[in-house]
């Protein structure tokens, strides 16, 4: 009897010490969980605007995008957002990749739920194309997923499809699907998406290497 009260006493103390190590790593790496997402799609999102539009015959709107984008980088945040706004209205990829650039910005400057609002104007816009609806997806969803009056599940209903086979953004889709079932505190279901994302050699370096991270600390 001494034995086993001891055993349960030594695997009480060892599940506390595994969840400080998460509480640990999920500070260091939270951040990193909720926007690593959204900085790689939307890097990748760009560099495909990039070879899809014709820069010399779009020259006056790629410099004006250009410019808000050097007023993004040197912290001029309002400035940049209104110069997106200006350009948001024009047709094809500049207005499209302008949108999501602004609502970037509203995110950064604390207007979370207007970055929402427009990461899910756009994910509803046929016009914007598959591609970036669900790239709008994936950064709503990067804000959504530690917002307490967000609905988990909804989010993870929109995320669901983005997560096969296929899909340009499944990565980033299932480390979000992650964390929102960390948030609603089933920790099978993240060791599960942590450990396909540990094992698909496809993942993106840095994104594997969380997963695996993780899943040494919530196993």
């Amino acid at each position: 009897m001494a034995d086993h009260t001891e055993n349960s006493l030594i695997r009480e103390i060892d599940e506390e010490l595994r969840q400080e190590q998460f509480h640990k790593v999920w500070s260091r790496y939270g951040k990193i969980i909720l926007v690593a997402a959204g900085l790689c799609v939307a890097a990748a999102a760009g560099y495909q605007f990039w070879v899809k539009y014709d820069l010399e015959t779009r020259q006056t709107l790629g410099d004006r995008f250009a410019a808000a984008q050097k007023l993004a980088e040197t912290g001029s945040t309002d400035a940049a957002a209104d110069a997106f706004k200006s350009l948001s209205g024009e047709s094809g990829g500049y207005g499209l990749l302008a949108r999501i650039q602004e609502a970037g910005l509203r995110a950064k400057n604390g207007d979370t739920a207007g970055a929402i609002a427009a990461y899910n104007a756009i994910a509803a816009d046929t016009g914007a194309g598959k591609l970036y609806q669900d790239l709008a997806v994936i950064l709503a969803a990067g804000l959504e997923v530690n917002d307490p009056s967000v609905d988990p599940k909804k989010v993870q209903d929109r995320l669901t499809p983005l997560m096969e086979a296929g899909n340009p953004w499944r990565f980033s889709a299932q480390e979000l699907a992650a964390a929102l079932a960390l948030r609603a505190g089933d920790k099978a279901k993240a060791v599960d998406i942590y450990s396909t994302l540990s094992k698909d050699a496809e993942t993106p370096a840095r994104m594997r290497q969380r997963a695996t991270e993780l899943l040494t600390i919530l196993r």
